[in-house]
């Protein structure tokens, strides 16, 4: 049974910056793509970043240059350091794992981040 654990929502203002981390309960860490996405009121949810196990990343063209995805191999654990949050960043963020082997796909409960003056 796979377990995404995730932390660091809250609100902030617009330019502000918040960090999310999401700790993975698995056996074989490295096995996994780990990605972050969201979803706004309204809206699909959309990727946002995601890192390899060589700790590859990709980012959707809204976030390139303000948000930045790293792994911790030791702790299991992926992170997203967001920068100058803008009012369109609110949204429900989402934790995501990819077994690469198995091609089993697991999501976290979501946390909430809140963009507003």
């Amino acid at each position: 049974q796979v377990e995404l654990v995730e932390s660091g929502g809250g609100l902030v203002q617009p330019g502000g910056s918040l960090t999310l981390s999401c700790t993975a309960y698995v056996d074989m860490f490295a096995y996994y793509i780990m990605g972050w996405y969201r979803q706004a009121p309204g809206k699909e949810r959309e990727l946002v970043a995601r890192i390899t196990d060589g700790s590859g990343s990709s980012y959707a063209d809204s976030v390139k240059g303000r948000f930045a995805i790293s792994r911790d191999h030791a702790k299991h654990t992926v992170y997203l350091q967001m920068h100058s949050l803008e009012p369109e960043d609110t949204a429900v963020y989402y934790c995501n794992a990819y077994n690469m082997r198995s091609r089993d796909d697991y999501w976290g409960q979501g946390t909430q981040v809140t963009v507003s003056a």
